[in-house]
């Protein structure tokens, strides 16, 4: 069995090398970690997470409540983009990796914090986001690699894929649609539901299509993704890009978290 050192990025077999310790560790589907009990808190890499990792790969699960933006459709590097333009004038490395921090939290949080930090009207910030979105219409933000393949099966194995965001619909509807992804259905905080780590999204959709909690996958890249899933009783997944640093303050036992969605196949 390989030992914790293993699992770092750079070991000759570890999964994805380059990838940060949280996700090699929480993420690994060679050396078992997520499956063992742990009691201890990791917070020189970026990421707080303590408690027990129940979900397995032996194909339990049957359906996915999908996030969108940085999960489903690879939306923040037009929006980090847009909004470091927008807020300083150029995209160097140190402002678009300030701006990207910020939008890790939400869009809003980062429009706010940046248009009292660089002294530029929120509207301006805003229609750049929209201008962008507008664009998406025709040239959209691509589908986030290996979601296609996992959700075929899902597919396969006779389940649902379905969505909770806090997109608007009219711009999560477009999105979905110019790039062919076939949901079965989709739920939009705008439509008047709570927002996450409120479990309202998931729940309605569970009870809605007479679903099983506990065979309902949550798929998201932040923590209240997990947060959200766990308050409906569903086992949550979090996608971490390769070099994010990702902090879970309010840690969520059986969090599983991959740098690749392809590493979910196996939970089908």
């Amino acid at each position: 069995m390989p030992s914790l050192m293993d699992c770092l990025p750079g070991a000759p077999w570890a999964p994805g090398v380059g990838r940060t310790w949280a996700s090699a560790l929480f993420g690994c589907g060679l050396c078992g970690l997520r499956d063992r009990g742990w009691d201890s808190e990791l917070t020189g890499w970026g990421i707080r997470r303590t408690g027990i990792h129940l979900l397995r790969d032996n194909g339990e699960m049957r359906h996915i409540i999908w996030d969108m933006g940085g999960t489903l459709v690879d939306t923040y590097p037009g929006v980090v983009n847009a909004l470091c333009k927008a807020a300083f004038g150029d995209t160097t490395p140190a402002h678009l990796r300030e701006t990207g921090a910020l939008t890790r939290r939400s869009i809003g949080h980062a429009i706010e914090t940046l248009s009292a930090s660089r002294g530029v009207p929120r509207e301006d910030l805003e229609r750049a986001h929209e201008e962008l979105k507008t664009r998406w219409r025709t040239r959209p933000a691509p589908v986030m690699d290996g979601a296609r393949e996992l959700m075929a099966r899902v597919w396969e194995k006779g389940g649902l894929n379905l969505m909770a965001t806090h997109r608007d619909r009219a711009s999560a509807t477009m999105l979905v649609t110019v790039l062919g992804l076939d949901l079965d259905d989709m739920v939009c905080a705008p439509d008047g539901y709570e927002r996450k780590p409120s479990p309202a999204m998931n729940l309605l959709l569970a009870d809605k299509y007479g679903l099983d909690p506990t065979q309902v996958l949550c798929v998201g890249d932040r923590p209240i993704d997990a947060v959200a899933a766990a308050r409906a009783g569903m086992p949550p997944a979090l996608l971490v890009s390769p070099g994010t640093i990702l902090t879970l303050e309010d840690p969520v036992e059986g969090t599983v978290v991959v740098a690749s969605l392809r590493d979910l196949i196996p939970f089908f």
